[in-house]
């Protein structure tokens, strides 16, 4: 293990998750979604809006607004404000801006959130103007959506390493079996391997349970220092490292890694841990493709033996190898940019002890992602943080 260079995230702490569950469709703005989560923020933690004096948010569909609208909606008045529109790497991203906001004393008590809503047409207006790229390239000939990316990342990344359907499904019927001890996940029945391959096409190699299900929801977190949630009577998460990488690799023809691999060893060398020693792991899951890689690339096997790692391990919550314990975005839905929070939100809860009906036993130590902002050929954006529960 190589030691790290970074400045350590001494005394910064993460404390309240929050989800609003999850509908399919919604009448309600996404500011309305926000809104909820930052009420439930403020009673989970016993404090008044007043004591939050930081805001970081990330949403696909508030229109023109941003955090400086929001201040003013929610009667905020904060000293460190961001936005951050990363897509799926959102919640690492606003969590290591906030931490580092507060470990400066630039802001004591920072509400990270994330929250759309999904209105019968508000999928296709997100897509077609997701990114320029879409504009230009992509939606006017009819591919709108990230299916036909995707199938040709995981296209080239199944013929380059062998890897069948199979192998990607055990991935997809883990989450759903974890998604039916989650009340608020939108799937709400078994999935079977056969019922798996069976689903009709969308994008070959993509099939329907490798595609998640947009819905409106938000998730939200607060970041703190140590003596703050003390403070409070706070039980906290201490945040121990985090690696954010965009772009990366630029030179591979099709992405078949993501950023997660430049910096895996820099993420492990801070939290003075090793992949081994983590209870549980959140990954985020667009596609069970885009997990499989970043079980390589974040350290649990070797690049290309994706497959044989899941062949070899029961992701489920009583598994050896615990994972996506709420469902995941492909089994509890993906509330837009909150599908970047669900990860870290729910391994939040695991190592607090309160998850619940989807508590893995003794979780302590846990590693969540973040993944997002797909053009033609590769997502563009990437992370990941390690943390750990007051137990240990």
């Amino acid at each position: 293990m190589t030691n790290s260079l970074r400045t350590p995230y001494d005394g910064v702490v993460i404390a309240a998750p929050v989800t609003i569950p999850y509908v399919r469709y919604s009448i309600e703005s996404a500011q309305w979604w926000i809104g909820r989560a930052l009420s439930t923020l403020v009673a989970q933690a016993g404090i008044k809006a007043s004591d939050i004096d930081g805001l970081c948010v990330s949403s696909f569909t508030m229109g023109t607004d941003s955090g400086i609208g929001l201040t003013q909606h929610f009667g905020l008045c904060v000293r460190w404000l961001d936005t951050i529109p990363l897509g799926g790497a959102s919640a690492i991203a606003g969590l290591r801006k906030a931490a580092r906001a507060v470990q400066a004393r630039d802001a004591d008590i920072v509400a990270c959130i994330a929250g759309d809503t999904n209105h019968v047409d508000s999928f296709r207006l997100t897509l077609e103007n997701f990114s320029r790229f879409n504009q230009d390239a992509v939606y006017p000939y009819g591919a709108g959506g990230a299916n036909a990316s995707f199938a040709l990342i995981a296209r080239n990344y199944m013929r380059t390493f062998g890897v069948t359907r199979e192998d990607v499904g055990r991935i997809a019927v883990a989450q759903r079996a974890n998604a039916l001890r989650n009340p608020h996940a939108l799937m709400k029945t078994p999935l079977t391997m056969e019922q798996y391959l069976a689903a009709r096409p969308i994008s070959d190699p993509i099939h329907l349970f490798d595609c998640v299900m947009p819905c409106a929801g938000a998730e939200a977190f607060l970041v703190m220092r140590d003596e703050t949630a003390a403070s409070l009577g706070l039980t906290a998460a201490r945040l121990l490292s985090t690696i954010e990488r965009h772009n990366a690799f630029a030179d591979d023809p099709m992405q078949v890694r993501g950023g997660w691999a430049m910096d895996v060893g820099e993420l492990y060398a801070m939290a003075g841990v090793k992949p081994d020693d983590l209870d549980i792991v959140q990954t985020y899951d667009d596609y069970p493709v885009i997990t499989m890689m970043q079980f390589e690339d974040l350290g649990f096997c070797n690049k290309g033996e994706g497959a044989e790692f899941v062949r070899q391990h029961d992701l489920t919550i009583d598994g050896d190898f615990p994972h996506n314990t709420s469902g995941g975005q492909l089994s509890a839905g993906q509330a837009g940019a909150a599908g970047a929070y669900l990860g870290l939100v729910e391994g939040l809860r695991q190592v607090l002890g309160t998850a619940g009906p989807t508590q893995v036993r003794n979780a302590s130590l846990a590693l969540a992602s973040g993944f997002g902002m797909i053009n033609y050929d590769r997502g563009l954006a990437s992370g990941a943080a390690i943390f750990v529960g007051p137990s240990r």
